[in-house]
């Protein structure tokens, strides 16, 4: 080991980074190891001295209410990190085995965590003469570099359903299982859940394909964040659910989402129905230029007029009182016979540059129904969702491309000047799809 790679990995990291270009990339790569190395060990020695220190405390550890308390006061460590670290070398005391691993670095922190935890609360199946067993087993699993925390919480679950008692375990009992879905102050909903494996895995094999990271036809990356791509196909499952699944009845027809709205405003499409009128009398709570979820109360109506690009359209005529006085027979807008003529024509989302299929896709018109524009072939186009929202309410994008019908009867997209100066149009995109 060269002078300076040995600095590196025992000395001080002040002003290292200005001299690490003189080690070679085997030389980092050795580095990063070492170092790695260096800090399960001294992981070890922590908990040894915080372990010893319980077991001897002064008054300092005593007025600070614990070891792990003190260590927290005393370091740059937050107090559940140091309580952890002192809890560790508690439960490490009878388990010689697990100790011993961990003490040589072949085990983490928080690999044996979990094995000790295993091993306090055994499956009530288990004879005490399997332990041994048991705890070579977990060791196994988090031992070199191969270890991960699923391989270690995978050998637990096994051995939990290998010593099965009368006890259901936690990761099949169905009674846990709970959901809470609440909306926020500005509108939005959070969801908070805690389910059994299988129907956890049910949940994760349905999102599977539907959050995979999608590059672009050129090949760029896909910009979204995990986070963002499960959320995307959360939103997507509960969508082709409501439009294609067996879902029963609510209030004596299929659920979906329902949205109503004045249709006044829908065709008006006002900037801010709230704002005083020109006689200087104020607009009331029920002219507001909103729709109305019965869940989740106010809607945009620019969001309401996406949503009525492709919906089910039902039409209930009120008097000035709002009391219903007829409904009409409801309709769909678009029919499943134009829907298929859609994707013979775009192939899915038709937006210059998206290759987003068609099961992913809405059926846009291109002048809005509620303001006189058909549902006919040449006043629809297919559109992702997220091209779909773009068009109806993103700020600074609505009215800035224009979709035509060009002459060989498939839509045509005009860019605004500050992406085409000259707004050459731009083909409906199926150059990628086949």
């Amino acid at each position: 080991m060269s002078d300076l790679l040995s600095d590196v990995v025992s000395g001080s990291a002040v002003g290292l980074r200005g001299r690490l270009w003189q080690l070679s990339a085997s030389e980092l790569r050795a580095a990063a190891v070492s170092a790695s190395a260096e800090i399960l060990r001294l992981e070890a020695v922590r908990v040894a001295v915080v372990d010893e220190l319980s077991m001897r405390p002064d008054d300092q550890v005593i007025a600070s209410r614990g070891a792990g308390c003190w260590l927290a006061a005393n370091t740059m460590l937050q107090a559940r990190d140091g309580k952890k670290i002192a809890a560790l070398g508690a439960a490490l005391r009878p388990f010689p085995a697990v100790t011993a691993r961990f003490d040589v670095g072949d085990c983490s922190f928080e690999h044996a965590v979990l094995i000790v935890a295993f091993c306090e609360s055994p499956p009530k199946g288990m004879p005490d003469e399997a332990l041994p067993r048991c705890i070579d087993l977990l060791l196994a699993a988090a031992s070199g570099v191969e270890a991960t925390t699923t391989k270690v919480r995978n050998v637990i679950a096994t051995l939990e359903r290998v010593f099965e008692s009368d006890e259901i375990p936690p990761a099949e009992d169905v009674d846990r299982n709970e959901l809470r879905i609440a909306s926020t102050l500005n509108g939005r909903v959070v969801v908070r859940g805690d389910f059994d494996a299988l129907t956890g895995e049910m949940l994760l094999s349905a999102l599977s394909n539907l959050t995979m990271p999608t590059p672009a036809p050129d090949g760029t990356p896909d910009s979204r964040s995990a986070a963002k791509r499960t959320a995307d196909g959360f939103t997507e499952l509960i969508r082709r659910y409501l439009d294609c699944a067996k879902t029963g009845t609510d209030g004596g027809q299929r659920p979906h989402v329902n949205v109503h709205i004045n249709a006044r405003d829908l065709a008006e499409h006002r900037d801010c129905a709230a704002a005083p009128s020109p006689d200087g009398v104020g607009v009331a709570v029920s002219d507001l230029d909103v729709g109305h979820m019965p869940w989740l109360g106010p809607l945009s109506v620019s969001q309401t007029r996406l949503l009525g690009c492709d919906c089910f359209l039902s039409t209930v005529l009120l008097d000035d009182h709002g009391a219903p006085l007829d409904a009409k027979p409801g309709k769909r807008l678009v029919s499943a016979e134009q829907r298929v003529a859609l994707i013979a024509r775009d192939k899915g989302c038709a937006f210059p540059g998206c290759a987003c299929v068609p099961a992913w896709t809405d059926a846009h018109h291109i002048r809005h129904w509620a303001n006189g524009g058909p549902t006919v072939m040449n006043n629809l186009v297919l559109l992702c969702r997220s091209h779909h929202r773009l068009m109806h309410r993103k700020s600074g994008f609505v009215g800035k491309w224009v979709i035509r019908i060009g002459a060989d009867n498939k839509p045509w997209f005009i860019p605004p000047p500050s992406i085409d100066p000259g707004q050459h149009p731009r083909p409906a995109n199926t150059t990628f799809k086949t």
